[in-house]
């Protein structure tokens, strides 16, 4: 056992004394979010602590709704929905602390013949921490998350039809330590409780929205930082639950209001993890390395083709909206929050941090993106252009965000250089994903027109 993580002797010696009487066996899918099962503690043991669990294999090719979608290789109806094994990953066991007697383990889907399935997020993130590291390269990596707080229960603002629903907060509450006293019974727990679960937070604040919070975890490699972001949305989910509140982490929930950001820091070292590869030179007197001008340059260069893996969802576009907080652009400048690639820090401390993707992200995802377009520049020495300084909302650029879901899955799916990256079977996937997501849009009919037409059309 090491810190808050749990070895098998560790755990198994809780079940055996009663302190953990369920194990979830988990693995996210392709939104992001937790798909598993509760197992009996000595049963986990005994019999799916080596094995795994069988899971059905759409659980990879639904939406969100968990419709089975048509379309994808992986799964089908033609190939009978079949199992695919989800295998434990033991560098992932836990307590939960919100939830007694329960543990959760992180697991991985294999196929029949025991190999992994591609397109699972983890494996996809996987294969591109791989390719960092077949160049020296360790990264590290930190999530911003945002959400909305609200003083209904899930369940009770869906009767309501998600509409008159109360906000945490009366006004905006960017940094205010008193509005903040009054969310503490969420926010306290979810510090407290996440870090007891292995999941590393900075801290808590208030953002730019009313009932709007931002949730800060401590930085760690991609694969571990990315679990510990779901965790946290989970974990903060069920807090909230709990309470008699709710967090969303939807990208934008009202026109008028900022939109909830992921922001993604990321620093380059050697495989060590000693030595940073983005900084060149002391702290006080050196620069950003050349290495740093490629890997930026790269994803420059590929953030409008990659951006579907930052902002998945239909909902994810009506964040980019001028002086919003969230980008318009694709370019880069020293501390500059109105770019989509915001540069800060010296010596150690240097980074970039990405603010393109939306909290509803799905960070596997999201972070196998940042790695490959960075590595792709590495590879073909991409410099960037000069940083911008001032505005870039009022400039005119011409290297500009895609304004819907559907503009963005067209610049993915017609990638070469995504396709190299990520693969034709990764790439096929989710492009396929975004477009049924599209579809089921584009065929709703919303409030908005109820609205504007019921009587006037």
């Amino acid at each position: 056992m090491s810190g808050p993580l749990l070895d098998r002797l560790a755990l198994g010696a809780m079940v055996d004394s009663g302190e953990v009487d369920t194990v979830i066996v988990a693995f996210p899918d392709q939104q992001g979010r937790l798909m598993g099962k509760r197992l009996v503690g000595r049963h986990f043991m005994d019999h799916v602590a080596d094995e795994g669990v069988h899971a059905c294999d759409y659980l990879l090719t639904v939406d969100m709704a968990m419709e089975p979608l048509p379309g994808y290789r992986s799964a089908s109806w033609d190939r009978g929905y079949g199992d695919f094994i989800v295998v434990p990953d033991w560098g992932t066991a836990r307590l939960l602390p919100w939830l007694p007697g329960t543990a959760l383990i992180l697991g991985d889907p294999q196929d029949g013949a025991g190999d992994p399935v591609g397109v699972a997020p983890r494996q996809v993130l996987r294969r591109q921490v791989e390719r960092a590291a077949a160049s020296g390269i360790s990264l590290r990596m930190a999530s911003e998350l945002e959400a909305y707080l609200f003083r209904d229960t899930y369940e009770t603002a869906g009767a309501k039809g998600y509409r008159g629903l109360s906000r945490a907060s009366r006004y905006v509450e960017d940094y205010h330590v008193m509005q903040g006293t009054r969310e503490e019974p969420v926010l306290r727990r979810v510090r407290n409780e996440l870090g007891r679960a292995g999941v590393a937070m900075e801290g808590t604040k208030g953002e730019w929205g009313r009932g709007q919070v931002e949730l800060n975890l401590a930085h760690a490699p991609p694969l571990e930082m990315a679990d510990r972001h779901v965790l946290l949305k989970h974990g903060a989910k069920e807090i909230a639950e709990q309470q008699g509140m709710s967090l969303t982490f939807m990208a934008k929930v009202a026109p008028d209001e900022a939109g909830s950001s992921c922001h993604v820091h990321a620093s380059a070292w050697d495989l060590a993890g000693d030595a940073s590869i983005f900084w060149h030179g002391d702290s006080s007197t050196g620069s950003p390395s050349a290495t740093f001008r490629h890997f930026l340059g790269g994803l420059l260069a590929l953030s409008r083709e990659l951006v579907l893996m930052w902002a998945p969802t239909v909902n994810s576009y009506k964040r980019y909206q001028s002086l919003s907080w969230a980008p318009t652009a694709i370019t880069w400048g020293h501390d500059n929050r109105t770019c989509g690639f915001r540069v800060v820090g010296r010596g150690r401390s240097f980074r970039l941090e990405n603010r393109l993707p939306g909290a509803d992200a799905n960070p596997y995802l999201a972070f196998a993106a940042l790695i490959g377009a960075g590595l792709h520049g590495i590879e073909r020495q991409i410099e960037p252009p000069p940083a911008f300084e001032g505005n870039a909302y009022g400039a005119t650029l011409g290297n500009r965000l895609p304004a819907t879901l559907r503009e963005a899955a067209d610049a993915f799916e017609g990638s070469a250089a995504v396709r190299e990256i990520l693969g034709d079977a990764v790439l096929d996937h989710y492009a396929l994903t975004a477009r049924h997501e599209a579809d089921a849009y584009d065929r709703a009919v919303t409030d908005w027109e109820m609205a504007r037409y019921f009587e006037q059309g």
